[in-house]
């Protein structure tokens, strides 16, 4: 019985600790987002060279993905995700120190292929958690990510206001950062394949149940990706709203998905993935009815918090239902992560196209009728719901001692 309960204990101590990764992770990424206009300037790109360097951290990222399962296999997924995290957390300092748009699509590629792998890895933890806990937790670690976002993006807002060097700030963040990384590493689970286990390949096509996953959880990150970088364009230009209340939008939108995730775990558990995703896709298409046909600014940003409701535990979901769906999680969290990746980077350049050719409004409508692919599709997740479900009568196995 002691066995047992040493055992649980490891298993919460490693979900405790992977949370506190998520919160690494999505730090360096709310510090990079604040200091983009000093690395524009720095850099002397104009809008459109900056939006092109950009989009080399997604290219990045889908061509690194697939590794991860591999250097996981190689390693041991503490070792693992200790290099990796290591690794993500010094590449915040690279694009601080492109001074052309050559070198900085460089820094820019190598910062989002870093992202990418401790991305899969620590999401390939957090299933494996979820697995041995039988319950959801994959909600609640990404609102984790979204909270590490929120405080790395509230430094950097005041790194900004005082006009510091994006080099020091950058490399004092990520100096804490990795130190907070490796500590929180030190206790994950040391999951080690079998003797007799093939390695992942090194670039696979994703599995067929990753294209399905990564349907809904594309319709999730498009309207996340055009609702961060719209939604305080849509008050101003519009509604005619002042800039501090167009903003307030944006961080509104930032905290109810933040809420919404950390809140979550407990609806997936009594309502299960399947009927909170098509009740989310519900709540996301009335944002977007609210936001299409707004007439004054309550009205809107009420539509885009019911739109940061609604796809909040869209994408923790899917990356918990591609790691149930199969024999490599890895493989499959890989997979659906490149095309939530891409949807990320395709959807604010889209809606500003769709509305220079039309309006913001048709730009939102095109998010609404995204937004009703989460009910329609949202069957495809029934893997997550039997993956955390059929565990809960199994006690957890005995898992090495995290410690180092």
């Amino acid at each position: 019985m002691s066995d047992l309960s040493d055992a649980r204990g490891e298993v919460r101590r490693a979900r405790y600790a992977v949370a506190a990764v998520f919160a690494v992770h999505g730090a360096v990424t709310g510090s990079f987002a604040t200091r983009v206009p000093w690395i524009q300037d720095h850099a002397s790109l104009g809008a459109g060279q900056l939006g092109f360097a950009l989009a080399f951290t997604a290219f990045g990222a889908s061509c690194s993905m697939p590794l991860a399962g591999r250097i996981s296999h190689r390693f041991g997924s503490r070792t693992a995700l200790r290099g990796l995290i290591a690794l993500w957390t010094f590449s915040l300092v690279l694009p601080s120190l492109a001074p052309n748009l050559y070198t900085l699509c460089l820094a820019m590629f190598t910062y989002g292929a870093s992202a990418g792998m401790a991305d899969v890895a620590m999401n390939a933890l957090g299933v494996e958690i979820e697995r041995l806990l039988g319950r959801s937790i994959m909600s609640g670690l990404h609102g984790m990510w979204s909270a590490g976002a929120l405080v790395g993006s509230a430094a950097g807002t005041l790194a900004a206001h005082l006009g510091s060097d994006a080099r020091l700030h950058f490399a004092l963040a990520a100096a804490v950062l990795t130190a907070l990384g490796l500590t929180a590493c030190s206790w994950v689970l040391d999951l080690q394949p079998a003797e007799d286990e093939e390695p992942p390949p090194r670039f696979a096509l994703p599995p067929r149940s990753a294209l399905l996953i990564g349907t809904v959880g594309f319709c999730a990150v498009f309207a996340e990706g055009a609702s961060l970088d719209w939604s305080a364009v849509f008050l101003r230009d519009r509604l005619g709203s002042s800039a501090g209340l167009a903003a307030a939008c944006t961080t509104g939108f930032m905290l109810t998905m933040a809420v919404a995730r950390i809140a979550g775990d407990a609806v997936v558990n009594r309502f299960g993935a399947v009927r909170t995703v098509r009740a989310g896709g519900g709540l996301a298409v009335l944002g977007g009815l609210l936001i299409v046909g707004a007439g004054h600014e309550a009205v809107a940003m009420g539509g885009f918090a019911l739109m940061g409701l609604g796809i909040a535990v869209v994408v923790p979901l899917c990356f918990a239902a591609a790691g149930h769906a199969g024999p490599h999680p890895s493989q499959a969290i890989a997979g659906v992560a490149t095309i939530t990746y891409t949807s990320g980077l395709i959807a604010p350049s889209l809606i500003g196209g769709v509305a220079q050719a039309t309006s913001l409004v048709v730009s939102f409508c095109v998010v609404t009728a995204l937004a009703c692919g989460l009910t329609a599709f949202a069957g495809v997740l029934r893997s997550a719901e039997r993956g955390g479900r059929s565990e809960v009568s199994r006690p957890a196995p005995a898992v090495p001692d995290p410690r180092p």
